[in-house]
């Protein structure tokens, strides 16, 4: 059996995204130059920069991160000030509560209720 063990967003600017996650998601476990890394539950969220990425995402909803928490609410509420692109609001399905963001290259995430 194989296990989720990280997820890596390679940018060309990853220090304007590490500084995005940052706000988003806390202070990362683990920094070493420009790369950043969070610890989210069983599997770790990393930033880094990739010689072969440039500009913005160009299918963002290819890869949708979501990230879950019971205060899905309040949560919504704070990401949208910090600046995040509402790609979607906050809307009910099938028992959740999901929204969708953009970070700034393009890269779509969602904020969860958990599912029911």
């Amino acid at each position: 059996m194989l296990s989720l063990t990280s997820i890596m967003i390679g940018s060309e600017n990853p220090s304007a995204l590490g500084d995005f996650y940052t706000r988003v998601l806390g202070k990362p476990d683990w920094q070493e130059g420009a790369w950043y890394g969070w610890k989210t539950g069983d599997c770790w969220f990393h930033v880094g920069e990739h010689s072969e990425v440039k500009g913005t995402a160009k299918e963002p909803q290819r890869v949708i991160l979501n990230f879950e928490t019971r205060y899905y609410k309040k949560e919504y509420e704070r990401i949208k000030a910090l600046g995040a692109r509402i790609v979607k609001e906050l809307y009910e399905m099938e028992g959740a509560w999901i929204a969708t963001f953009a970070d700034p290259d393009g890269n779509y995430f969602q904020l969860n209720s958990p599912w029911k």
